[in-house]
């Protein structure tokens, strides 16, 4: 049997929230996506809006994302992750909107911790436009 160490093993569950942030966005899942959030989290869209805790996030979560249309579909993929702390990861997300108009693209940085329990949850993340000139 072939045993992963503790870092491959973390990059392998933090691929799998990015995974869930995918899927949960593309189902319009409000509480699945609402469960990969810290309850002390910090989200900026890529709007600048930004919303200071797990109440803030989940009211701006459920108010948008059930009424959020586009035409084509999203994918997210890690594309960085580099540990500030064994419990703590910077996330570089390289966000594409796929569309018959053509792709657009996003560059969210996750801030993601490590629970007691094992699991990591979203802490601070900033979704930024890429802006193609």
């Amino acid at each position: 049997m072939i045993h992963m160490n503790s870092e491959t093993a973390d990059i392998k569950a933090i691929e799998q929230v990015v995974a869930t942030v995918e899927r949960t966005q593309r189902s319009k899942d409000v509480e699945g996506f609402l469960a990969l959030f810290h309850p002390e989290a910090l989200w900026t869209t890529a709007h600048g809006k930004v919303l200071i805790g797990f109440d803030a996030i989940a009211e701006f979560t459920r108010a948008v994302l059930p009424n959020a249309s586009w035409d084509g579909e999203v994918t997210y993929e890690a594309v960085h992750t580099r540990f500030l702390r064994p419990d703590v990861a910077a996330v570089k997300v390289r966000q594409v909107y796929h569309s018959a108009a053509g792709d657009t693209e996003g560059a969210p940085l996750y801030v993601m911790t490590k629970q007691e329990d094992g699991n990591w949850l979203l802490h601070a993340c900033q979704n930024t436009e890429v802006r193609v000139d």
